[in-house]
């Protein structure tokens, strides 16, 4: 991707403390989401288009899931399927560089992030996956004889699958010469799940009241890792660059992403009532308002920055504002649910490992997410995908 290599200046190369002098915006090294936003809306209502089609297998779409982490459809009464693909983005880039400085593939890693990229979009529809298969576009074969790597990214896909409860179906490994670029891969996948017993989550069920449970993140995922990357070029040491905790920069962003798939059935096997998930990854926290009626999502606090997005701050002198309209800041997922399920929603999500924050709730207004605790407000024109 392009990188604007004039907007990011250092007062002192040889110093890990200096301060950007003029910001290092996301739309600059990767996505511009008003540009992209725009089509993906334009795409969504042309396939809308095409639901009539599942009529004639005796299916109907849920047309509420347009727009969703997941697309859903009906089967029966009480059973619906869901589906999606996914993308990595360009994490594998900074597995990539890190070899150079430990020797370590970290194809694990991308491969077991690949696969939580696309299983934890699925899940927000309540579906229980079973079937995943797999995209590695390359430029030519050449990619596929560092046999260290492979083995790698094989054995990590297939603990991914593992772990999600999945089957690997199978992919598609195309070659791409001219549109891959050399040395480099190009992971995505897609999955399909079922819901059974109507514990379909849409955000119909949205409420008055609802309380909004953030679950820990686990670091950046694959969302606006091209800033990270424009970051780490203008670091004197580049990845080798050491956080304050003495961990190296490269290694923090390759810090893997939780899967929440047995964290999720359970919290419906134990008839948790959740009305809604929202998966924190592009647009940052603004995605907590993915759901398309007027609510305010209030966030009362959320958890302290992490040292990695505190790092990716300082170097590239984004306001908050920007930060946590990019990244997840520490906030991985959104489950909405009402008041009295949260203390028990909060006991089976420490039960299954993970780190749960009461953090806000919905009133009624317009659209917006208002995050008090960072004097931040997104207006609801800033997440227009449906």
């Amino acid at each position: 991707m392009a990188q604007d290599k004039t907007s990011l200046s250092l007062r002192n190369k040889q110093s890990i403390t200096y301060r950007a002098a003029t910001s290092l915006t996301y739309s600059q090294v990767g996505d511009n989401y008003g540009t992209k936003d725009p089509i993906k809306k334009l795409a969504q209502t042309a396939a809308a288009q095409t639901a009539k089609n599942l009529a004639a297998i005796n299916y109907k779409e849920i047309s509420d899931s347009r727009g969703e982490s997941a697309f859903v459809w009906q089967v029966d009464e009480k059973t619906f399927m869901a589906s999606v693909i996914e993308g990595l983005g360009t994490k594998n880039l900074v597995a990539d560089e890190m070899r150079t400085i430990t020797k370590k593939t970290y194809y694990d890693i991308i491969a077991h992030d690949t696969v939580a990229t696309i299983i934890n979009d699925l899940i927000t529809s309540g579906a229980k996956p079973f079937v995943l298969h797999a995209y590695w576009a390359i430029e030519d074969n050449s990619w596929l004889q560092d046999e260290e790597r492979m083995k790698d990214l094989i054995q990590g896909w297939k603990n991914a699958c593992n772990e999600s409860g999945v089957a690997w179906g199978g992919g598609e490994t195309p070659t791409l010469k001219g549109i891959i670029k050399e040395g480099t891969v190009d992971l995505a996948g897609s999955a399909i799940g079922t819901i059974k017993n109507g514990r379909l989550i849409k955000a119909g069920n949205l409420q008055k009241g609802d309380r909004i449970i953030f679950l820990k993140s686990n670091g950046i995922n694959a969302n606006g890792v091209s800033l990270a990357r424009a970051v780490a070029k203008e670091l004197p040491d580049g990845y080798a660059t050491k956080l304050p905790s003495g961990q190296l920069y490269g290694e923090a962003l390759l810090s893997k992403t939780n899967i929440y798939v047995k964290l999720i059935q359970s919290l419906l096997d134990q008839w948790v009532n959740i009305h809604y998930i929202s998966n924190i990854t592009g647009h940052g926290l603004r995605k907590v308002m993915r759901a398309p009626q007027d609510f305010v999502y209030v966030i009362e606090k959320v958890y302290p920055a992490p040292e990695l997005f505190a790092f990716i701050q300082k170097h590239s002198n984004l306001s908050d504002e920007e930060m946590y309209g990019t990244y997840n800041m520490g906030q991985d997922y959104a489950i909405f649910l009402p008041t009295e399920d949260v203390e028990k929603a909060q006991e089976i999500i420490k039960e299954n490992g993970f780190e749960s924050l009461d953090a806000g709730y919905l009133e009624e207004g317009k659209r917006q997410v208002v995050i008090k605790s960072k004097n931040i407000t997104f207006g609801g024109e800033t997440l227009d995908l449906r």
